[in-house]
């Protein structure tokens, strides 16, 4: 860790149950009166539409635009078609409702209305945007992205068959709004998955070489938050302060690795996600404890401090401390045994049934030239890759 560091999230938390009426008064602060909204069609069908537009209804507000069809890869035709709508009804800011692909493509939409032109690929990659955007709040439906206060956006070119990235500090959200009631209707695998993917970002950004003592204090309680609820959520999926936890902790967890970055664990995962189209929460699950396993070597001592917010006091305390990494990692697989349990969620790439070890090769090489390997404390090579895939398998 650096002695050097730069912090930076500007997004006010409206966080707790009934956080969604706050919103016409949000608007009316930034000066907005007519905003859009972009979800999707599993968000509608829900009933999660109809919460966010009953928190209008005591209001004076006007609804420009609502926009359901986001598909879950958004593309460049997507935001091009939402950009248009919010045009021509004269909408002045935008909501958005959903997970990743619907915060993705408000991100885009936000570039165009605000930027001009009809080009998004004009503005990607890291610096291209030069000023503030147009108002811009995020509801999430899922807890374990933190896109809601993250400064990317990734959106699909489906001219050129790939993903174009954004990075700007101008991406960066107004308002991130996190009430409970959003994710009550998560079913437990993807409570299960979305909770390990804000896990391994929290614990990525505790133990990579970006860490500051400022990202280090929202990863080590959002691990908390996570350990002591998910279980529960996942028993009881209608415990709504154990919901507003989780989605604190999965936004605590984005804003930690917005400013450290992550690892191994994202590398690995965004192949094999590209590869075999494992879903991003999932494989986060199946790499994290191998790739804390492969890091002690550097970092045994960040590892051994995480058995704290992992297990508790009791454990901690009886634990040797020369032993606490190890079994911080161990509590880690304890956690992973109980979702496979409670959950189906898969711990090994072979559960998945999606992998095969003849792709093997492929996975690692798009692994190491991943950009997130770049923030892992310990190097990793082509065999370094295959050897992590051989025990995740």
């Amino acid at each position: 860790m650096s002695t050097y560091y730069e912090f930076f999230c500007p997004v006010k938390i409206c966080s707790g149950v009934g956080a969604l009426e706050n919103i016409p008064s949000e608007l009316d602060a930034l000066d907005s009166h007519r905003p859009m909204i972009i979800t999707d069609k599993g968000v509608e069908s829900a009933g999660l539409l109809k919460t966010v537009l009953d928190a209008f209804a005591d209001s004076n507000m006007v609804i420009g635009a609502v926009w359901t069809d986001v598909p879950p890869d958004s593309g460049k035709k997507t935001v091009s078609a939402a950009a248009e709508v919010y045009r021509a009804k004269q909408c002045d800011a935008l909501i958005a409702v959903g997970g990743g692909s619907v915060i993705d493509t408000a991100k885009g939409v936000n570039i165009l209305v605000s930027m001009g032109g009809t080009d998004l690929s004009a503005y990607a990659g890291a610096g291209a945007l030069k000023k503030h955007l147009n108002p811009l709040i995020i509801i999430p439906t899922t807890a374990g992205t933190g896109s809601e206060v993250t400064l990317v956006a990734v959106i699909k070119d489906e001219e050129l068959e790939k993903k174009l990235l954004f990075v700007s500090p101008f991406l960066l959200p107004n308002i991130a709004v996190l009430d409970p009631r959003m994710t009550l209707t998560l079913p437990p695998a993807i409570t299960a998955a979305t909770a390990m993917d804000a896990m391994t970002h929290a614990i990525e950004a505790y133990t990579c070489i970006g860490k500051n003592p400022m990202s280090d204090a929202y990863a080590y309680n959002a691990i908390r938050l996570i350990t002591e609820n998910l279980i529960a959520v996942i028993k009881n999926p209608h415990y709504e302060q154990g919901r507003l936890a989780l989605a604190n902790a999965a936004t605590m967890a984005g804003i930690a690795f917005s400013n450290s970055m992550v690892g191994l664990v994202h590398s690995l995962g965004h192949a094999t996600g590209a590869v075999c189209h494992i879903p991003h929460g999932v494989a986060m699950n199946i790499f994290l404890p191998h790739v804390l396993e492969y890091n002690m070597l550097m970092v045994n001592n960040y590892i051994a401090e995480l058995l704290l917010p992992l297990s508790g006091p009791e454990v901690t305390y009886a634990t040797p401390e020369s032993d606490r990494a190890l079994k911080a990692i161990a509590v880690i697989r304890g956690l992973q045994k109980q979702l496979y349990e409670l959950a189906n969620l898969p711990y090994t790439l072979s559960q998945t049934g999606k992998v095969s070890r003849s792709q093997f090769d492929e996975i690692a090489h798009k692994t190491i030239n991943d950009a997130s390997l770049t923030y892992n404390p310990v190097e990793a090579d082509f065999n370094d890759v295959l050897m992590l895939l051989d025990k995740a398998f």
